[in-house]
C-alpha cells in the first residue's frame, strides 16, 4: 500500500514524520514523496500542529483537502492537534483515524487494526467505512454510543514519564538530519497549549541519541539539527542513578551530579552541554545545530564550553516572545529583558560572526501601546538577525485566554508588520555585510538554476555549478545579496 505524509509545525514534528515513514517502509509499505503527484496514495497521514489557531486551521484544512483528492483513500489526523482535540477531529467525515503523541510510536500497529477492522467490509477503505478507530499504544477498543464507530482513546500525555523512543531512525530525504533529544515541557507559558498537547518534559538517553547520529553519519550526513519541544531542560528529568551512570561512562567529574531540577539548565546532572561534548566527538559529522532554547540556558560557563566545541554552529535561535517586562510576567516567561540581553552578550563575546534568531509575539492580552514600543526599541537594541512574528492567537485552555483586554485584529496586524519590516531590515545589512567575505555553505538542492545552502550561522546562499554540490560543504565567496538572500561562486 501506498502512503503519503503531509508534515505541519516544527522541526520535532518532522522528525516523528521521518521516524514513522522508516517504521512503514519496514512494513513493506510504500512511502510517497510529499511533493509526488504522479501516484495515488492509499493511505494519507497528516502530522498535525496546534501551536496556534492558525496552524490548527491548516491542519483542518489538510485534512478536508487531502480526503477530497484522495476519496477512497484512509485519512489519518496524528500529532499536537489531535492529541488535544481529539473530540473535534473525531467529528470530521473526511478523517478515518485519530491518533495522538504517543501513538506514532507504533503507527504501523494502528493502520494493521484498522485494516482488520475493515477487512470484511464492501465499502472503500474511507471516511464511509463502519469503523473508525482512534489510535492508543494499549489498542484497547471501547464503543463511542453517538457514533457507534469503535474508536481507541489517544493516551494522556500529561502523565507519561518515559521518553517515546523511535530507536534510530535513518530515513531522511534532508541533506541535514533532524535528531529529536527530549519531548515536552514543564514551563506553562500562559499563552501555549503545548504542554498539554506534549507532557512534561522527558529526555532521550544519550546512548540513544549518540547511537542514531553515528547511525546517520554513516550515511554521508554532515549536519544534524537537535530538537525537541523544550531542549533547554534536557536531562533535567533523569534520575539520580542514571545521571550518576551517565557521567561515569562519559568521564564526567561527581562534583556536578546535584544540581536544582528547577531553575539549573545549564550545569549539574547530565545536561545539554554534556550531550553535545559527547555528540562533537562524533566521526563524520561535521556540524550541530541547535534548536530553539531558551536565555535561562544561557550562562558564561555553558557558552564557554560550547565555544570549545568545534562542530556547534555560530547560529542561536533564542526564544523571546516580548521585549517588554511587564510582557514577559503576564506570558509567564520566568525572565526580564535584562538577563536576555546578559545571555545575548555572553554569546557574542564567545562566538564570532553569531546570528540571533527569535520568535516574537505581537497583540498579547493587555499589551498597550507603550508596551509594544518597549518590545521595538528592544529588539531594535538586541538587532536579531532575523524574527519570526506571530500575530496572538487565544489557546482555549490556557491561563491567556481568560484574561482582560484582548487586543483588536487590526492592531496586531500594523503591530506584525512593523515587527516584520524590523526584521527584514536587520537581515538585509547583515548579508551585506557578508558581501565580499569568504565562508563555508553545506548545499542542500537545486531550485530554479541555482544551487542552495546554508552557511554555519544560517544565511541562505546560491551558487551557480554545472555538477551537483548538493549534501557538501564548500567555500563560497559571496559576491551579492537580494530579496534577503545571499549569491556566491564556488572559490
Amino acid at each position: 500500500m501506498k502512503v503519503k505524509f503531509i508534515t505541519l509545525g516544527c522541526k520535532t514534528n518532522q522528525y516523528e514524520t521521518n521516524a514513522m515513514e522508516q517504521r512503514l517502509s519496514n512494513d513493506g509499505f510504500e512511502i510517497i514523496k510529499e511533493d509526488d503527484k504522479t501516484k495515488i496514495p492509499d493511505i494519507c497521514i497528516v502530522n498535525t500542529c496546534s501551536v496556534t489557531n492558525i496552524a490548527e486551521r491548516k491542519s483542518r484544512q489538510m485534512l478536508r483537502k487531502i480526503k477530497e483528492a484522495n476519496p477512497n483513500a484512509i485519512v489519518i489526523a496524528c500529532g499536537c492537534y489531535a492529541q488535544v482535540a481529539k473530540e473535534e477531529i473525531e467529528k470530521m467525515p473526511e478523517v478515518d483515524i485519530v491518533a495522538g503523541i504517543n501513538e506514532k510510536n507504533h503507527i504501523d500497529e494502528i493502520i494493521k487494526n484498522y485494516l482488520k477492522l475493515n477487512e470484511n467490509s464492501n465499502k472503500n477503505l474511507s471516511s464511509n467505512s463502519k469503523n473508525k478507530i482512534i489510535g492508543s499504544k494499549d489498542t484497547k477498543m471501547k464503543t463511542n454510543k453517538e457514533t457507534k464507530n469503535k474508536i481507541v482513546e489517544v493516551s494522556d500525555v500529561m502523565h507519561e514519564k518515559d521518553f517515546q523512543d523511535f530507536g534510530t531512525t535513518t530515513y531522511t530525504e534532508s541533506t541535514r538530519a533532524v535528531i529529536k533529544i527530549q519531548d515536552g515541557c514543564d514551563r506553562f507559558c500562559s499563552y501555549c497549549i503545548i504542554p498539554y498537547a506534549r507532557g512534561k518534559v522527558r529526555s532521550r538517553s544519550p546512548e540513544s541519541i549518540i547511537q542514531e547520529i553515528k547511525a546517520i553519519s554513516k550515511k554521508g550526513y554532515k549536519e544534524v539539527v537537535l530538537t525537541g519541544i523544550h531542549i533547554a531542560s534536557y536531562g533535567k528529568d533523569f534520575k539520580d542513578e542514571n545521571v550518576k551512570k551517565y557521567r561515569q561512562e562519559y568521564g564526567y567529574p561527581k562534583e556536578y551530579v546535584s544540581f536544582d531540577p528547577k531553575e539549573d539548565l545549564s550545569t549539574g546532572g547530565f545536561r545539554l552541554i554534556e550531550l553535545l561534548e559527547q555528540i562533537n566527538k562524533i566521526d563524520g559529522i561535521e556540524r550541530i545545530r541547535i534548536g530553539s532554547i531558551e536565555p535561562k540556558l544561557i550562562t558564561e560557563d555553558f557558552i564557554k564550553r560550547l565555544s570549545k566545541l568545534n562542530k556547534i554552529c555560530n547560529h542561536f535561535h533564542l526564544s523571546l516572545q516580548s521585549g517588554c517586562d511587564e510582557t514577559l510576567k503576564r506570558m509567564n516567561r520566568r525572565y526580564t529583558t535584562e538577563e536576555f540581553e546578559k545571555s545575548a552578550n555572553i554569546i557574542r563575546k564567545y562566538f564570532n560572526n553569531v546570528h540571533l534568531t527569535t520568535d516574537i509575539i505581537v497583540g498579547f492580552p493587555g499589551e498597550t501601546e507603550k508596551e509594544f514600543n518597549k518590545t521595538y526599541e528592544f529588539l531594535s537594541k538586541i538587532k536579531f538577525y532575523k524574527m519570526h512574528i506571530f500575530k496572538y492567537s487565544v489557546r482555549k485552555g490556557t491561563v491567556a485566554e481568560k484574561m482582560e483586554n484582548q487586543i483588536d485584529g487590526k492592531i496586531k496586524e500594523e503591530r506584525s508588520q512593523k515587527l516584520i519590516e524590523l526584521s527584514n531590515k536587520f537581515e538585509k545589512e547583515y548579508n551585506e555585510a557578508m558581501v565580499g567575505t569568504n565562508t563555508k555553505v553545506l548545499f542542500e538542492e537545486e531550485k530554479n538554476g541555482y544551487y542552495r545552502g546554508h552557511t554555519t550561522n544560517y544565511a541562505i546562499v546560491n551558487v551557480k555549478s554545472q555538477n551537483d554540490i548538493s549534501n557538501q560543504i564548500l567555500n563560497v565567496k559571496i559576491t551579492g545579496e537580494n530579496s534577503l538572500e545571499l549569491f556566491g561562486s564556488i572559490d
